[in-house]
């Protein structure tokens, strides 16, 4: 009677464990994409000569890490990304042309972007996609990283960023001298968390522009894709500028006048920070961590306070669309918002709490 029950526990511990066992792709899996339009042009009023161009999703039946991109488009640049299985995208990865790209998860849902990295528009056609499983090592994105680095004013209001947004007066966004955690427009998958140095104040905002300065610098990452002899958490313009490196010049050969390795749209600097003039932040990439999360749908950006209650003293904002970690939810006051009259808030960090009536949860977070 006991071998029997101890059989019949193991066949559904077999059973369970089956439908948990990702179904990798046996056999390379391949589609075509036509563009939406048979020319992309470059974006007006852009702060460097960069655009892109999000292509549809598609969805496998069986997981992929691995992905080849053909096209006859000379002139024109196609990033890929994966789903993770938390509901968060990878960074974008460059796919040259016939060339592997190895995404950082594997995945069952796969978009390719184009890319324009002039000023001077192209004719693009066909993509011709192929995914398959080749048992990638991932590393555990369990732990945001977070690194201090010299930020400075974007500003360009009027003009438009890399994801086509129009930058209006008081807006919220940053931008990251790569286009590895550039979000889409009006959308906050690749968001930060940037601090002042006493971490008297935060904003959490979505990554919309490329820069200051070089648009190849993921430094952030642990597989750098330019700059690979600088240490990680380094941007290239502060080793250019405080060391020399690269003969103290930038990408494009300029001279590096600043240490910038983030910008900040004018109401992130002045209303989230309050900062008054350039400075050293706390930057926390949002995306290369894991945990509960939700996305802010308020109409305006959504008050930080220290505690779960509207009376609790402002230290902070986390603009519309970013997406922001949930420490855990407390109750508190009950507030009416875009997602219902709710009295659960938010910890975004210790001492800091948003209202839930705000935020569309995607993976729920305990409680504190």
């Amino acid at each position: 009677m006991i071998n029997r029950t101890r059989a019949l526990v193991l066949c559904v511990l077999l059973a369970v464990s089956g439908l948990t066992t990702p179904a990798f792709a046996d056999e390379p899996v391949s589609w075509t994409i036509d563009p939406p339009r048979n020319r992309l042009e470059p974006l007006p009023g852009t702060m460097l000569p960069l655009s892109v161009e999000d292509l549809p999703v598609k969805e496998l039946e069986s997981e992929v890490d691995t992905v080849r991109v053909e096209h006859g488009s000379p002139g024109v640049l196609v990033d890929v990304r994966g789903l993770r299985a938390d509901g968060r995208w990878t960074e974008w990865i460059e796919a040259a042309a016939g060339i592997p790209a190895a995404l950082p998860s594997a995945t069952r849902s796969v978009q390719a972007r184009l890319v324009l990295p002039g000023p001077v528009g192209v004719e693009v056609g066909a993509l011709k996609v192929t995914a398959w499983h080749a048992a990638v090592v991932f590393t555990d994105p369990t732990l945001a990283v977070t690194y201090r680095v010299f930020a400075t004013r974007e500003g360009l209001v009027g003009g438009t960023t890399a994801n086509g947004h129009k930058i209006v007066q008081r807006d919220h966004f940053v931008a990251l001298p790569s286009r590895r955690g550039l979000a889409g427009k009006n959308q906050g998958n690749y968001s930060v968390k940037v601090c002042t140095a006493d971490h008297g104040r935060c904003e959490w905002a979505p990554v919309w522009d490329v820069g200051p300065w070089n648009t190849k610098d993921d430094y952030w990452s642990p597989d750098r894709a330019s700059w690979g002899d600088l240490p990680r958490g380094l941007p290239q313009a502060q080793a250019a500028y405080q060391r020399g490196y690269n003969g103290g010049k930038d990408e494009f050969g300029r001279e590096v006048a600043n240490p910038a390795g983030i910008d900040l749209a004018d109401g992130t600097f002045w209303d989230g920070l309050k900062l008054k003039d350039n400075a050293w932040v706390d930057v926390t990439y949002q995306w290369t961590g894991g945990g509960p999360w939700g996305t802010v749908t308020s109409y305006d950006s959504l008050n930080v306070r220290t505690g779960p209650h509207s009376s609790q003293p402002q230290v902070g904002l986390a603009a519309r669309h970013a997406q922001i970690r949930l420490e855990c939810a407390a109750p508190g006051e009950s507030v009416p918002g875009t997602e219902g009259t709710e009295a659960r808030w938010y910890r975004l960090a210790p001492g800091m709490y948003v209202s839930g009536a705000y935020v569309k949860v995607a993976q729920a977070p305990p409680p504190c």
